[in-house]
């Protein structure tokens, strides 16, 4: 397999949440907290993605920051991708704060869909892609720096314009994929997050 590193994207300013997503408490733990914990879990190389360095505050992980002149999530998978193929890795998983569950088997599944013409692979579910759980080729930064340049800032067009293969967890899993992004949000995942582990 490549190496790989693992990117967690915290940049977001959480407006629907009333600011500070990655600080917000989850059965006793920070969502960062959560996150960081899957990806340790996952690879031995992890960075934590913010677009303010008041964002980490309190966290030892790697710091890198988005990419100050593009908007979106683009912004922190570009500065992931710059990262890792100046650190020699050749592909990145990204990962958002607020997906508290992901399943473990998300490296080693989407590492074995990858193909040699794919620039990266999607996991997918309950008919859903899920676009922020991605494992990205380093090779795709020049695509995204093209396509951020003319404006087009959508992940999942990204995904298509490098060649995705997408791979699809069963319809009972879809849950893993949830993301947290009102009180309300948490607060359900509060009650079920027991029952996943």
């Amino acid at each position: 397999m490549s190496p790989v590193v693992v990117a967690v994207l915290a940049g977001g300013a959480g407006r629907r949440m009333g600011g500070d997503k990655p600080r917000r408490r989850l059965n006793g733990l920070r969502l960062l907290d959560h996150a960081l914990n899957k990806a340790h879990a996952l690879a031995g190389t992890v960075i934590l993605v913010v677009r303010d360095p008041a964002q980490a505050d309190g966290f030892v992980e790697t710091i890198v920051l988005d990419a100050p002149d593009i908007d979106g999530p683009l912004a922190g998978l570009f500065a992931a991708l710059v990262w890792a193929a100046d650190a020699g890795f050749d592909q990145v998983l990204t990962l958002a704060c607020d997906m508290p569950r992901v399943p473990g088997d998300l490296l080693s599944r989407l590492q074995s869909a990858l193909t040699a013409e794919s620039g990266v692979a999607v996991a997918a579910s309950g008919g859903r892609l899920h676009p922020v759980c991605a494992l990205w080729r380093t090779t795709a930064v020049t695509v995204l720096r093209r396509r951020a340049d003319e404006g087009r800032l959508s992940l999942q067009g990204l995904s298509e314009a490098v060649g995705r293969v997408i791979v699809d967890w069963p319809a009972e899993d879809d849950d893993a994929f949830v993301n947290i992004n009102t009180i309300d949000d948490l607060a359900l995942a509060e009650a079920a997050l027991p029952e996943h582990g």
